[in-house]
């Protein structure tokens, strides 16, 4: 009988890190979730003493810091794996998006009746996605200011908290 190699070799194909890049869209979805409804709410407490430009203001800082949330939580969990990073990339402007159509039904609901929102899924579902977007008032730029701000904040996030700490 003859004597094996004296060393396993390794196996052929790219050995990666990757992290586990389910776990952490799921996160990043989460902790978007989170973000948004603190920033749902804090629309809801403060929307009549604001002004245009603190409100456009507001919804950037949102966009940025769910960006800056996801981005972190997925490079830390994902580490290398640039699926995780694409799918922080397409949460972060979801969570802006959604954290500023939620206050609209909200702000409804508190400024006349929660039967005023039932009126306005029946007859302007979109209501608070065509507010977004801000076309009547000339602040489009602002809207898609605010999604380019969170997915690149949550790619670039997470491709420098992924590749922290690779070994050369």
């Amino acid at each position: 009988m003859q004597a094996g190699p004296p060393y396993q070799a390794p196996p052929f194909g790219q050995q990666t890190n990757a992290g586990n890049p389910v776990g952490a869209v799921l996160l990043g979805f989460f902790a978007s979730v989170v973000v948004s409804l603190i920033y749902s709410g804090l629309i809801l407490a403060t929307y009549k003493d604001q002004s245009q430009t603190t409100a456009h203001t507001l919804y950037v800082a949102h966009a940025l810091l769910n960006g800056v949330v996801v981005g972190a939580l997925v490079g830390l969990v994902g580490r290398r794996s640039n699926g995780a990073r694409i799918g922080a990339a397409v949460i972060a402007p979801l969570g802006a998006f959604f954290g500023y159509t939620n206050a609209i039904p909200l702000i409804i609901a508190e400024s006349e009746t929660p039967r005023a929102v039932a009126d306005m899924v029946q007859w302007d579902t979109f209501l608070p996605a065509k507010l977004w977007w801000g076309s009547q008032s000339g602040t489009t730029w602002i809207s898609l200011l605010g999604l380019v701000v969170a997915a690149a904040s949550a790619w670039g996030l997470a491709y420098a908290v992924g590749n922290r700490g690779r070994g050369a």
